[in-house]
């Protein structure tokens, strides 16, 4: 109780961590001052980089370049869409992590969806460029989005890396993560899923692994060499999804563990690897992909979520912002995982 009566919000940029001196340096207005704790909760997020691939900068927001993906840029993506009246229409995921894996996905669905419901989807072409060897990370999932891809003639190319793009002629290029060859291909809309990568910040600290993510025990959160150092969300190294399902469930154990932690008990809270992918996949229907660890199914519900429904999308749709912002960012939503115990007997 005392220790949450002491909160103090302190605006400022993060210069470093010195774990070994328990404490962080800041810039902007506190510049050159420091910071010493008793415990550290890193949560700095990931970066976008759409600086990355080869001339998309330069072109974004214009010639027919788009991305849902930071402030400002889906604006452009429906003025391109609603815009369309034939053509090629590529979409793309990135060669490594990506925030919300499953939007890259979506836009193309909800592309289809709009295209047909203008008349022209006839005269269009939509293929999806994923670098990863499936369509979707999870075998369960993957399987039923092959399927609907197929019945909604959408063209999947897997191990396909976007690495450049001349928005001047249309052009994009993409690299065959197999063979190492590159092709091009003309478009008239293309939605680019940016890379992302850890933030300077932390990725250059002592806290880092070597992939630059704070390098922690992805069960109980704890850094891996400072135990009094925690990280949750897009900034750990947890090998799971980075998506706001993820933040949620690991609120709950990191809450948990550094209760046990002043109190000089053994940490108990466990992270499973819990994220969620809502996939709009169009006609108002949606698949809820739930999964851990090695992809391991956790789905909520005591059916089979892979099915496009119309339920999961009326929960995306009206349940799940009023957890967002009522819940999640407030504290006290910490995921599913009790519901899911009680749907399935506990036996998930």
């Amino acid at each position: 109780k005392q220790w949450y009566q002491r909160r103090v919000a302190i605006t400022a940029g993060i210069e470093g961590f010195d774990p070994e001196e328990n404490s962080v340096s800041l810039h902007g207005a506190y510049k050159d001052k420091k910071i010493t704790y008793d415990y550290l909760i890193v949560a700095l997020g990931l970066e976008i980089r759409f600086d990355k691939v080869n001339g998309l900068t330069e072109t974004l927001g214009k010639n027919g370049v788009c991305s849902n993906y930071g402030a400002g840029n889906a604006d452009y993506t429906w003025e391109v869409l609603s815009a369309v009246k034939g053509g090629d229409l590529l979409f793309t995921f990135p060669n490594g992590p990506i925030k919300c894996a499953g939007a890259p996905q979506k836009i193309m669905y909800l592309a289809d969806a709009h295209l047909r419901k203008a008349g022209v989807r006839r005269n269009c072409s939509l293929t999806y460029h994923p670098a990863l060897p499936a369509i979707f990370g999870v075998p369960k999932y993957a399987s039923v989005l092959s399927s609907l891809a197929r019945k909604k003639g959408c063209g999947v190319e897997t191990k396909s890396n976007l690495v450049e793009v001349d928005g001047e002629k249309k052009e994009a290029v993409f690299e065959n993560l197999e063979t190492g060859e590159y092709s091009t291909h003309t478009f008239d809309m293309l939605h680019v899923g940016p890379p992302c990568a850890p933030l300077p910040v932390y990725a250059t600290s002592p806290l880092a692994d070597s992939a630059g993510w704070v390098d922690v025990n992805k069960h109980t959160l704890q850094h891996n060499k400072y135990e009094n150092v925690f990280a949750i969300g897009d900034c750990n190294s947890c090998p799971t999804g980075k998506t706001a399902a993820k933040v949620a469930a690991e609120s709950g154990v990191l809450y948990e563990n550094i209760q046990k932690l002043m109190k000089g008990e053994k940490l108990s809270g466990s992270y499973n690897g819990y994220t969620s992918c809502p996939l709009t996949v169009g006609d108002n229907k949606l698949v809820l992909a739930e999964f851990g660890y090695d992809g391991a199914i956790l789905e909520t519900f005591p059916f089979n979520q892979a099915n496009p429904m119309w339920l999961t999308y009326f929960l995306k749709k009206e349940v799940m912002p009023p957890l967002y912002w009522h819940g999640l960012i407030k504290g006290t939503w910490r995921g599913p995982g009790v519901f899911r115990k009680l749907a399935h007997l506990g036996t998930v």
